[in-house]
This record gives structure tokens, sequence and C-alpha cells, in this order.
């Protein structure tokens, strides 16, 4: 699914008027009667519900809103916000009208002071101030209208987006006057903001509202980024021929672990193992050859120069793809291994977890790292790397950069782990869980993304993929375990369960 920018779905939305041949007036019917029905499915007629509308065409959706509700029998009490006296939409300044004709309907027009309502935590807040054309932190009033819902103890309804958020980049924005709703009712189209953990605690619960908008009419949205459903996912999986062997699905080799890491080393190949890989080597510290031989017998073992950690990484062989980094410790000898491997090997590679740590302790190493190689960050890593970040926009902003001018592609792991690519293109995962905040969870998916290169995925496809299947494996081992019980060993173990339920 193409997540948009604001300013594209005010142009799709035009296009859909136009092509079906409707008024503004009645895409704003055709908003209200989606909201107004998601309300009346979660609360009875007997509801204190508050509404609160702005001067704006989503203050048109808040008065349409109190008027479907009248007529289903309950009974809102609905303030609109005209301080300005005149100021109000063609759309909102109708739907005042309209509200006005509705016998008792308990309607408060507020042109100068307010008296808040006592709002208790059995209330109903719908937030209809401001909508995605807000395009300024709010101001005066409407700062201390916020305050008072998120205050409040209210269950609070945003239409659309709440109040005082920007669709894309909150850069510069003041989240003290943003709506903390409990509820977001978005219109056709998620937002880009909402996939930021800084404004997570503003979205709350986010139901899609479909409109049956005319997607390409006139217009074709073009978007550079996309949530990954799992209907995506499906149809970039490539059924097995029967007639091959294992050569014929790649060979992985695995640089990781280091003594007392040697679970990071189990974890990965068991990812490449569970995704397919034909066939997987570990190159791992001469302490690590029992365990990978009892836990992961389907691997084979190349064991480092040094007892305790990697101090010398070479491809002896020719591999389909080579994965460094699940636990191999940021000791001197390892980070001088890194060193002399990244100036030689000129091949796409994968780099995780420890390898990027080591990177991070000698940043002129960053120019090493060969083009199309794929590198897998946690936010603290990722700050490792390029300097320190307050939010996971400023995040997302420095990799778009960095995978454009370093032509890597890069996997900010989180709740929604976002994919760069190095053409500008950005992929939000919609898979996985907080269960999956686990030690090892990040080990299983570098292990799921080596594991479908070496079977010749296309290197883009091959990451997005990986990222969700990881999530889904996470998913199902919740379902089992709960998202408390969940450890990295469920999530490999669900790896072959995610590709078999995507296949459904």
């Amino acid at each position: 699914m193409k997540i948009f920018t604001t300013e594209t779905i005010r142009q799709i939305g035009e296009a859909s008027i136009k092509a079906e041949g409707i008024s503004t007036l009645d895409m704003v019917e055709r908003e209200a009667a989606a909201a107004a029905y998601e309300i009346m499915s979660r609360w009875r007629p007997s509801k204190r519900i508050y509404i609160f509308a702005g001067p704006g065409n989503n203050g048109a959706d808040a008065l349409a809103v109190s008027r479907l509700l009248h007529d289903q029998g309950y009974k809102p009490t609905t303030y609109l916000f005209n301080t300005r006296n005149s100021h109000l939409t063609a759309a909102c300044s109708v739907n005042r009208e309209r509200l006005l004709q509705v016998e008792g309907a308990d309607f408060n027009e507020i042109e100068r002071t307010f008296e808040p309502p006592e709002l208790t935590a059995d209330d109903v807040v719908v937030d209809g101030l401001f909508g995605t054309g807000l395009s300024a932190p709010l101001t005066g009033g409407y700062k201390s209208l916020v305050q008072l819902f998120n205050e409040s103890e209210a269950f609070v309804v945003s239409l659309d987006i709440p109040s005082g958020l920007f669709g894309e980049w909150n850069t510069g924005n003041d989240r003290r006057y943003v709506v903390k709703a409990s509820l977001t009712l978005c219109y056709q189209y998620p937002r880009l903001s909402f996939y930021f953990a800084e404004n997570a605690e503003h979205i709350g619960e986010v139901v899609m509202l479909d409109l049956d908008l005319n997607k390409d009419g006139e217009l074709r949205p073009q978007s550079d980024f996309y949530l990954i459903e799992r209907r995506q996912a499906k149809r970039q999986i490539v059924a097995r021929d029967p007639y091959t062997q294992k050569y014929d699905y790649g060979t992985v080799l695995l640089v990781a672990g280091s003594y007392g890491m040697m679970g990071a080393a189990v974890l990965a190949a068991r990812g490449a193992m569970r995704a397919g890989a034909g066939l997987v080597t570990v190159h791992a510290p001469r302490c690590g050859y029992d365990v990978i031989q009892t836990a992961v017998p389907e691997a084979l073992f190349e064991p480092d120069e040094s007892q305790l950690v990697s101090s010398l990484i070479e491809t002896k062989r020719r591999y389909s793809v080579v994965a460094i980094g699940p636990g191999i410790s940021t000791s001197p000898e390892t980070v001088d291994a890194i060193d002399v491997f990244l100036k030689r090997h000129k091949g796409r590679i994968i780099l995780d977890a420890d390898a990027l740590n080591c990177i991070s302790m000698r940043p002129q190493l960053l120019n090493c790292i060969p083009r199309g190689s794929i590198i897998t960050p946690s936010a603290i890593e990722f700050d490792r790397l390029f300097g320190h970040h307050d939010t996971d926009e400023e995040r997302l902003k420095k990799a778009i950069d960095m995978s454009r001018r370093r032509d890597l592609t890069i996997v900010l792991k989180g709740h929604h782990t976002m994919t760069v690519r190095p053409n500008g293109k950005v992929f939000i995962n919609d898979s996985g869980n907080a269960g999956m905040s686990t030690a090892g969870s990040g080990d299983v998916l570098t292990g799921v993304i080596a594991g479908l290169l070496a079977q010749g995925y296309a290197s883009d496809t091959a990451v997005v993929l990986a990222v969700y299947i990881h999530g889904l494996a996470g998913d199902l081992a919740a379902e089992e375990h709960s998202e408390f019980g969940v450890m990295a060993g469920d999530i490999a173990d669900g790896i072959g369960r995610a590709f078999r339920a995507l296949s459904r």
C-alpha cells in the first residue's frame, strides 16, 4: 500500500470528487458517515459524547458526525469554535446550518469565551478541530483545548488525524500541543507520521475508514513510501522447483559469535536455514565448535584462528552471500579483522550488530562498505554510526540521505521496521509485535535476509520480504507464548510456519 503525502491525498480527493461528479459536501458526508458508524459500533446512545469542531473541513466532518449521531438517538454535546466569526469553510458553514436545524441538538458556537465541560473517564471526546491541512503548530486557545483533552481521562477519538499533528514530518512541531488520541479514525490512507515511535502516544489505535476514493481516475499518484502488508509479501514468494538440490538455493557464510555470545550465531544460522538457504557455513572462534555442531547440526563450521573471537575473516571459497556481525564482539582483534576484510572484499555483504559497532569505532570504515550492501542497525547502532538523533523521524531522514549517498540498503529496526533503498523508496513493515523486543531477534532477521539472498531473490525483494516474514514469525510466536513469553528461538522456529501462512 502506498503511503501518500497530505498534498497527494488532497489531490486524490479532488480527483475523486470530479470523477464521481459529486461535491465537497458529499465527500464530507461520506467521511462523517464512516466515522459515525465506527463510533456507534463502539458505544451505545446512552454514552456521553462531546464533539469539538474547528472552522475547517475537519470541523465540517465533526458537525456532520454530530447530526448523524442525533439521527440514531445519540445526544452529543457539540462545540464549534468560530473565534474569527464567519471564517468557516463553506462545508463547515453548511454543516453548521444543518445541525442547527436538528431538533434538540445541544449545539454551542464559541466566538469568544468558552466554559469547558468537566471531562471524565466515562466520556468520549470527538476531536474534529484540525485535520491534515494544518501546517503550523497550534496557537492560542487551541493549545488550551488540547491540554484539556490530554489532561482529562476521557476516551479521545480523532477524525482523520489528531489535531496538531502533521501528516508527514513533525520536526519543529510542539508535541505538547498535539492531541493524544485513544482512537484515530483515518480516512482511506495512513499517514507517514503514524509510523514514528515518538508519535505513538498521539495516535492510539488506528482504524482506516474506506471512503472508496477513485485512486486512478485523472490522477495516478506516486509515492516514495509503502506499507508492506500480507498480500504484498505473499506475491514475492517464489515456489520451489521440485527438481533441485541444495546448491540451487545458495550458500551463506555467516561470521557470527564469540566467547559468551555463541547464541547469536546459532540464531542467525537457524534463521538462514529456516528461510531456505541451501548451505550455511558459520565462521566463529574455535570455542564455538561444539555449540554450532550441537545446536545447528545442519550448518558447517569454519574455525577462526582465535579461540575466543573472530580475528581473521576470509572468504576461502565463493559464497552466494556473506553476513557479518551477530555476537562477534568489539574486541580489538575483531575490529582489526573487520577493517582488513572491508578493505579487501568487493562484493555485497550484510552487516549487523557488532559489525556495525566495530565500524562505528573506526568511522572511516563507512567508506569501505561495498556498494549495494545491506546494514541492519537498531536505533542505538544507527546513532553510533551516523550521530545522535532525537526521533525516529530524524533517523529516517538521515537514513534516506545515507542510503542514497553510500548506495546502501538500510534496515532501520523497530516496531515498524523501515527498509530504505538507495533510490529513496522506503518500505514500512506491518508485521511483528512488542514481544520481539528480545535478545537475539535481530540475529534471526540477519539470517533470514541472508537465506533469501542466497536463493537468488533480488536484494530489494529479499530484504523487504525477510523483514515481513520475521515479523510474522514473531506474531505466530506471540500467539503461542504471549508477547511476554516470546524468545528469539521461538521466532527462528516460526520462520517456516510464517512461509506456510503466507502461502495459504
